[in-house]
Formats: structure tokens, sequence, C-alpha cells
């Protein structure tokens, strides 16, 4: 038996086969967001990743989706009680972290209120999210560690490109994002230079070389490459990208998987009982660095081992640990 995963007993199904029940589904979610409204008061927290912020992105996501449009109002007004919960000790003290901080909380809140037609509320929690880019900036006004995703200013950076989506409009000016891309830009090649990292870019956090997507090096690159702005006249920056991506992609296993650190390469590797393939560590995370990559460089190698990822995910990818 598997150690970390379900077998997926349709692995060797074609997709015709396959027979989703939609009303079986939308019943459990229905089922599952009473049970998280009911319970939302006891978390502690108010961030996107585990506090109140998340549950209220949660609702606000279900009221925006076409396939829970009849409860649309009702997930709605569940997202504003959620976000009421916590607003006291809301102190804007970390408004650059998206996931682990304010920098999230003002943008889930600005969406949600833009959504229920309050601009003024918007527009405020928008102008609380802009203060992040004086702390993104400066290479020296973060900790080393600090240019990744969970608490950092790739996370910062996909909360600008989320609003944009949300809002249809420029958050930040064009510049703002242009210094940021290059702040990590250089934070990554410094790191490099000092450690003397087989990457041009690299970054690790809390002493890691992390490869995948929670922490790691693919989104961060992801991000970088997702600037038009940053990429059509930064030609260095993009080399020492694409070096970092074939030299990630030449880490892909025989099974379609990447190495969660790069203190796991070579003779550390894990053995394949024991890979990870979560969304956090491994292919289900590196995979959108690799689509992207893909649009962005037109080389069939990454389109390749998108479709290994998939195969991979697609074998081993339902987690008995949960979303991973």
């Amino acid at each position: 038996m598997a150690k970390r995963y379900f077998n997926n007993i349709y692995s060797k199904s074609h997709e015709s086969d396959l027979c989703v029940n939609d009303k079986f589904w939308k019943d459990k979610v229905n089922s599952l967001m009473q049970l998280v409204d009911q319970n939302a008061s006891s978390s502690s927290k108010n961030t996107l990743y585990t506090g109140t912020t998340g549950i209220a992105y949660m609702f606000y996501h279900l009221a925006i989706s076409k396939e829970f449009k009849n409860n649309s109002s009702t997930y709605l007004n569940k997202a504003v009680k959620v976000l009421k919960i916590k607003e006291n000790s809301f102190k804007q003290k970390k408004s650059n972290q998206f996931i682990c901080g304010d920098a999230g909380v003002n943008a889930v809140n600005a969406a949600i209120f833009n959504q229920i037609g309050d601009t003024k509320m918007a527009e405020m929690y928008l102008k609380h999210f802009e203060k992040g880019v004086t702390i993104c900036k400066p290479i020296d006004s973060l900790k080393p560690g600090e240019d990744e995703l969970f608490v950092g200013r790739a996370g910062y950076l996909y909360g600008v490109l989320w609003l944009e989506k949300v809002f249809g409009k420029k958050i930040i000016p064009d510049q703002d994002v242009i210094d940021i891309c290059s702040t990590i830009i250089e934070s990554g090649r410094q790191y490099s230079k000092i450690n003397k990292s087989m990457f041009p870019l690299m970054y690790s956090y809390h002493g890691k070389e992390y490869l995948g997507a929670a922490h790691g090096l693919c989104t961060i690159l992801q991000v970088l490459i997702s600037f038009p702005c940053f990429i059509k006249n930064e030609q260095k920056a993009m080399q020492d990208i694409k070096k970092c991506i074939d030299i990630l992609i030449s880490l892909q296993t025989f099974t379609g998987n990447f190495p969660t650190k790069i203190q796991e390469l070579g003779s550390k590797q894990r053995p394949e009982d024991d890979e990870l393939v979560h969304w956090c560590h491994g292919a289900p995370g590196v995979v959108y660095l690799l689509a992207k990559a893909y649009l962005i460089f037109k080389e069939p190698s990454y389109l390749e081992c998108c479709l290994k990822c998939g195969d991979l995910v697609w074998t081993k990818g339902l987690l008995k640990k949960g979303p991973g």
C-alpha cells in the first residue's frame, strides 16, 4: 500500500469512462461550508494561509463561481461576516506578506468589498495593499529568505497579479513591479554567488534551498516571468531565469517528480516510495512554472516536462494528508 497517497483506481481509465455526479459534489461542498462557517470564529489568526481571511476567500471564490451561482449572495454574505471576526486584530505590520500577512488580508478585503459594490472600502484596502511596495523594493529591507511566496517579495507580486485580474486594472505602477523584480533577481544572484550554487539565481528559506512551490525557486521564477513590463527589457535577467529552468528540468526524476530542495540531490535523494508529490514540494507545484515557461520561451522540452508532471500527479497525487 502506498505510504503517502491513495492508489488511483482510475489510472487506466479513459476520460470518457469517468462519470462525475455534479449534484453529489455540490451537496458535499455546501455541507462542508456549513461546517466551516460554524467554526470560523474559533480561528486564532486572520491570515490568508491559516486564518479567517482564507475562509473569507473560500466563500468569495464560491460566490463568484458559476457552479454555485444560486448560492452566490449567501456565500458573499458569509465572506463579509467572516472578515469581521478578526477585523480588530488587523495591525498592518506585515504589509508585504501575501499568504501569511497583511498584504493578503488587504487583497481579499478589497476583492470582497468590490464584489458587494462598496467601492470606497475596496479602494481603501487597495491603498493599504500598496504599502507593501516600499518594503519589497530595497534589497536589505527584508530578512534573508524573504523572496519566496509565503512571506516574501514573490508572494506580494502574486497578490498584484491576482488583484489585477479581479479589478481589471493596474494595481501598482509598472516601475514598482520592475523594481521589485529586479530586487528579487539581485538577491538571487548574490545568494548564488556567495553559496556557489549551480543555479545563477538561488534563494534559501530557513537555511534550506527549496525548489518547490511553497518556499522555493519555482514560484519565484514563475512570478518573474509573469510580468511583461519586466521581461521585455531585462535580457540578462531572462537569461538567468531560463538557465535556472533548464537546470531545474534536468533534475526531474524518471517518475516525473522533482527534489524538494538542493540538499536532497545525489545520494541524499528520497527513495521513490517516499517522494513528495505535493503542491508545496514536487511536480504539482513545479508544473505551473513549466507551463508558464513554455508559453514564454516556446521550448518543447518544457511542455514534455509538464506532461510528465501530469502523469505523476494522476498516479500519486491523491494525498492521504490532504491538499499537500
